[in-house]
């Protein structure tokens, strides 16, 4: 079993430099996703089972019914699992979300509606409610997907320790979006961030992991 407990602050000291340009080569810091962090602590891992858990973010963005959707009140008491990507993303977002959405197939059918899988855009000006719904439906379609203003989006984000910056143009002139990989898991329980993966959880890790997150257990 892949798993690590870490204090919550030493991670704060780390995440916001855990950018990835999804398709770039990004400067500085940027390509240098959160399981560094696992590594400089002694082995792959895929799990970090924090001792401080995060807040759940106070996000009330946009649905991909055009809806607004109160992140705090819609997941209160529910296994939550949040990311932030988009969907022109050509690697990492797409392969994340895949991951996540083969995982929870294996869980029973109760299990399984039980779970929120949450993807909150990181290019809101491109990814409409109407985009974010077509892109996710080729994905899971219980997935919500949110959009909204970038500075709410940013915010709510680094409330959990993970970097967001405008999506800007690359040397060929293409819009991307460098971001934070990590995946935060909530506990039905207390509400609380308390695990992370970083861009390396394979399905396998999910699958492996899911059923204790779905009841608040540690992976």
């Amino acid at each position: 079993m892949r798993k690590k407990t870490l204090a919550a602050a030493a991670l704060l000291a780390v995440l916001p430099l855990t950018l990835t340009a999804c398709g770039g080569n990004g400067d500085g810091d940027s390509g240098s996703p959160v399981s560094v962090v696992s590594e400089e602590a002694g082995g792959q891992k895929a799990a970090t089972v924090l001792d401080k858990p995060f807040e759940k973010p106070d996000l009330v963005l946009t649905d991909t019914q055009g809806k607004p959707y109160d992140f705090r009140e819609q997941t209160a008491g529910r296994p939550t699992l949040i990311y932030f990507g988009y969907t022109h993303c050509p690697d990492v977002c797409p392969l994340t979300m895949n991951n996540l959405a083969v995982a929870k197939k294996q869980l029973p059918k109760e299990q399984q509606d039980q779970l929120r899988i949450v993807f909150v855009t990181t290019d809101p000006e491109r990814d409409t409610p109407a985009e974010l719904g077509k892109w996710l439906k080729g994905i899971d379609p219980q997935v919500v997907g949110l959009t909204g203003d970038f500075a709410t989006i940013q915010a709510g984000a680094r409330t959990l320790g993970i970097s967001i910056d405008p999506p800007r143009k690359d040397d060929n002139g293409k819009t991307v979006s460098d971001h934070g990989t990590q995946v935060i898991a909530f506990s039905p329980r207390t509400d609380g961030g308390y695990v992370l993966y970083g861009e390396d959880a394979t399905v396998e890790d999910y699958t492996q992991d899911l059923p204790r997150i779905i009841k608040g257990e540690n992976p």
